[in-house]
């Protein structure tokens, strides 16, 4: 009789301390101060939870999932989308860099960023990186036009026409819940390559509806900056460099207006330090990060990322050399000291081969 009682009592223990130790891991998963910033990863739901419009919860690293999804329904980002997110905060925390990381959340900024309230999505615009497409899809989010095929170019760009708000048209406390709470995105390619391509359409395939960027900033450029003054073409791209380089290029910048949006750093357009954002798109790698970020955002099954013309995307550094041969190493090297923000803050190769 002895041994049974000694028997249950060790069983009662064995029990007692199982639920003591469960507790205990209960506790420890639910203490999000107990993991650093490095080991947590950002889940973005699909649609959000009862009562409950926050899209992003942030979990710790033990707590990854090798599928797509949650218990519960929560798609779960791939881990290169995390790690941009996570390369931003660590970058926006450098004191080195701050006053390359970091900018006002100013009515410049607000005046980039579209809205569309039926889907709580904002959109950054980040011009030459593919944006007319997601305007596109903005629009027949919003309900202004039926499909993306629909939509006459000229209207795209037309924002009395194309529906698409503006996040500085609300009050400061309808900015401030949106920016809260709304899933939040924009697109970023290579730095130089971008310079390129905004040099390439405003100042060489100048299109017949801007002018001003021929006929009147471009000679603004060239006054200031040509160093060959009986040099008689039209602007060049090392005009442009110079000019983008300059410390003191601001003066400049205010007789241009938001004319500047196409060259401007992301930093100064979209502000990554001071909003946080639910997904960062490459361009490089569009073909995958397109259809990641519908389906993030839980648009997926409404509409579809226009078709992306194979390697349009891809990085060319050919282009890159071409376009930067002859141009002086202190050219290029003040120029990326203005954007060596952008090329840190989204993981972009330092171009030692135009550098040094």
């Amino acid at each position: 009789m002895h041994h049974q009682w000694l028997l249950l009592a060790t069983c009662f223990w064995v029990i007692f301390m199982f639920m003591v130790a469960s507790k205990f891991i209960t506790l420890t998963f639910k203490d999000p101060d107990a993991y650093s910033a490095k080991q947590e990863f950002l889940f973005l739901t699909a649609a959000p939870d009862a009562g409950r419009s926050l899209r992003e919860t942030h979990f710790p690293e033990e707590l990854k999932l090798t599928g797509n999804r949650l218990p519960g329904g929560r798609l779960v980002q791939p881990l290169v989308y995390m790690q941009r997110l996570e390369l931003v905060r660590n970058v926006c925390r450098e004191d080195t860099l701050r006053n390359l990381s970091h900018t006002a959340v100013s009515k410049f900024v607000l005046d980039r960023i579209f809205v569309c309230d039926k889907h709580e999505i904002l959109f950054c615009q980040t011009p030459k990186v593919g944006n007319t497409q997601w305007k596109k899809v903005l629009i027949v989010l919003n309900g202004a036009f039926p499909s993306i095929e629909e939509i006459p170019e000229s209207v795209v760009h037309d924002h009395e026409k194309n529906g698409l708000p503006r996040l500085s048209s609300f009050s400061d406390a309808e900015i401030q819940k949106r920016l809260k709470t709304y899933f939040k995105f924009f697109i970023v390619r290579d730095p130089f390559e971008r310079l390129i391509s905004a040099f390439k359409d405003k100042f060489v395939h100048n299109p017949r509806f801007e002018p001003w960027y021929r006929h009147e900033i471009a000679p603004g450029i060239i006054r200031k900056y040509r160093r060959n003054r009986t040099e008689t073409r039209g602007i060049q791209f090392e005009d442009f460099v110079r000019y983008l380089g300059d410390p003191n290029h601001r003066w400049l910048d205010l007789q241009f207006g938001d004319h500047i949006i196409h060259w401007v750093t992301y930093v100064e357009l979209c502000a990554p330090c001071e909003i946080k954002y639910s997904v960062i798109g490459h361009h490089e790698t569009l073909e995958d990060d397109a259809p990641h970020i519908l389906k993030e955002a839980g648009i997926d099954h409404l509409v579809s990322y226009p078709t992306i013309p194979p390697g349009i995307t891809a990085y060319n550094r050919t282009k890159v050399e071409h376009y930067f041969l002859g141009i002086s190493k202190r050219d290029i090297r003040r120029l990326y000291a203005r954007f060596e923000g952008d090329f840190k803050l989204f993981g972009y190769q330092k171009p030692d081969f135009l550098l040094n």
